[in-house]
């Protein structure tokens, strides 16, 4: 018997349902990353600060369906805003599959474990401050470079 080839194998991103869609999330929290933009040569930089939302243990918005009221700059991914977002981490599965490459194995679609993730060092887990507990004005002495 062949197996069935997965979805985000054989279908391209803007044919997937919205339930695949959100499936390609792994969950490693880095879009959550409060993010500094050098207004001159439009350089992105990550900050170890996260969204005041997110759950840290699990790198999950603990407020996910009313985001958009709570943030309304949050990070929405489409297939039409995907290109928007030029700063994504090379590792987001979007991506990924945008560039034509292939899910990473510890990717939760193919390992079918939430947890290889954070297991395999992916993650922001344990990586991060709330952007509550610190001044906007200290913000850039928060920069980071582990994400690259």
């Amino acid at each position: 018997m062949i197996a069935e080839i997965p979805f985000w194998q054989r279908k391209r991103l803007h044919e997937m349902t919205a339930k695949e869609w959100e499936s390609l999330c792994d969950g490693c929290g880095k879009c959550c990353l409060a993010k500094l933009e050098d207004e001159d040569t439009g350089d992105v930089y990550y900050t170890e600060l996260v969204c005041r939302y997110m759950e840290q243990e699990t790198c999950q918005c603990s407020v996910y369906s009313e985001r958009l009221q709570k943030v309304p700059a949050c990070t929405v991914l489409t297939p039409d805003t995907l290109n928007d977002y030029h700063w994504l981490p090379y590792t987001c599965a979007y991506r990924t599959l945008a560039e034509g490459r292939a899910l990473a194995d510890w990717h939760p679609l193919r390992s079918g474990d939430p947890d290889t993730v954070h297991e395999a060092g992916v993650s922001v887990r344990n990586r991060v401050i709330s952007e509550a507990d610190v001044p906007e004005d200290d913000w850039e002495e928060h920069i980071i470079h582990w994400i690259l």
